[in-house]
């Protein structure tokens, strides 16, 4: 059974929570250990929920660590005649903070390591010197064997101890995540269109090849070296994604750049201009969406430009079939956090334009949403679900 990013997200957040309303259960909440594939996002999950529940976060990577770091530097105390133990200062000391920390790459440390951090995951605790303030979880990750990254064999002490997670890449969570985070629309929309290209390691694996994270960096690439020549910049993706997935995107591209002037379409200077091709389709929905809030302040959502704005985003939305129509909007809900998320959803679905908008999509819209949120929305009608959606 697969854990997707959604699903770790959420268990992480409902023991940090748990553990902010009752410290006393800190040592009854399984650590929790993320297993999955180079690049598959395990460490960036972990930061992502400590970001968005704003508390700390420390990360070890107990391959570069030697088991003195962990455990501290012996001091002999010679009037006592004793050895002494001078802890890392980077564990947290406030009794009342809260945070992670993640023992990253934990399989690919050696059993030295392993035994060494022992105590403070399954623990709590160093010895008699130091307890881990119960505002703290502790969450480990690693790759397994099989996946042809530096691996050691786990101890069965310490893997009795964990709450194991096989973490799946999706490419559904991958393509909203980067929406929200306004990345390259080119990548998002190649994704949606070729989600087979999201994840592969059946070729070689000693350069590049496609995961979550070598997609990341193909957006930001192309996002910070638009200047570039066009030989580069596929030299650029070649590089990160390989030679399979690259020259597919490549391609992708080459029709995504044909598109009508979306900007124009969204000022009303120019018609609405739907393409016919299914693969520019989906550039033109990520194009939309990644259009529409840039160069404005979603914290002003009355201001008359914006409201112009969603106004012709509706109507250009309209003329779109249902599925792409969806998308479109999913897409614009997403903010960069969940304050903009938030700002943005009551913006869109309290634009006087939505009614007509939700009469023509809706039912698509709204089953969507409901499988997205996990909620059986089809026996709830669209008006209540519309303002439900807009009073919670």
């Amino acid at each position: 059974m697969y854990a997707t990013p959604d699903n770790v997200n959420t268990l992480l957040t409902h023991q940090l929570r748990q553990l902010h309303d009752h410290p006393e259960l800190a040592a009854e909440l399984p650590p929790v250990m993320l297993w999955g594939a180079p690049g598959v996002g395990k460490s960036s999950i972990v930061r992502q929920v400590a970001e968005q529940e704003g508390i700390g976060f420390i990360d070890i990577r107990l391959a570069q660590r030697e088991p003195v770091d962990l455990r501290g530097l012996p001091v002999p105390d010679r009037e006592r005649g004793v050895v002494d133990w001078l802890l890392a200062g980077e564990w947290p000391r406030d009794p009342d903070s809260r945070g992670i920390i993640l023992f990253d790459e934990l399989t690919a440390a050696d059993r030295s390591l392993q035994v060494a951090a022992y105590e403070l995951i399954l623990d709590r605790r160093l010895g008699d010197l130091y307890c881990l303030p119960p505002g703290w979880l502790v969450v480990a990750a690693g790759n397994r064997q099989a996946d042809r990254a530096v691996a050691q064999t786990f101890s069965s002490a310490l893997a009795n101890r964990f709450c194991h997670l096989d973490l799946a890449p999706d490419a559904d969570a991958w393509t909203r995540w980067a929406s929200a985070q306004g990345l390259h629309p080119d990548v998002i929309a190649f994704l949606r269109f070729r989600p087979e290209c999201f994840f592969d390691m059946e070729g070689t694996v000693e350069q590049g090849w496609p995961s979550p994270r070598s997609w990341t960096r193909v957006a930001q690439s192309l996002a910070h070296g638009a200047a570039l020549p066009a030989e580069v910049q596929a030299l650029i993706v070649h590089g990160l994604v390989g030679e399979g997935a690259g020259t597919e995107f490549l391609a992708f591209r080459e029709w995504a750049r044909q598109l009508p002037d979306i900007p124009a379409m969204l000022a009303g200077q120019a018609p609405v201009d739907i393409p016919e091709r299914a693969d520019q389709r989906y550039a033109f929905c990520a194009g939309l969406a990644h259009a529409l809030w840039k160069g404005l302040d979603d914290a002003r959502t009355e201001d008359a430009m914006t409201q112009k704005r969603l106004g012709r985003f509706f109507a250009i939305s309209r003329e779109l079939t249902a599925d792409f129509a969806t998308l479109c909007l999913l897409d614009a809900l997403q903010g960069p956090d969940e304050a903009a998320t938030q700002r943005r959803t009551l913006a869109l679905l309290g634009h006087a334009d939505f009614t007509a908008w939700s009469q023509q999509h809706g039912e698509v819209f709204y089953q969507h949403l409901s499988a997205r949120m996990g909620a059986a929305g089809d026996a709830v009608p669209a008006a209540s679900r519309q303002e439900g959606l807009l009073n919670g």
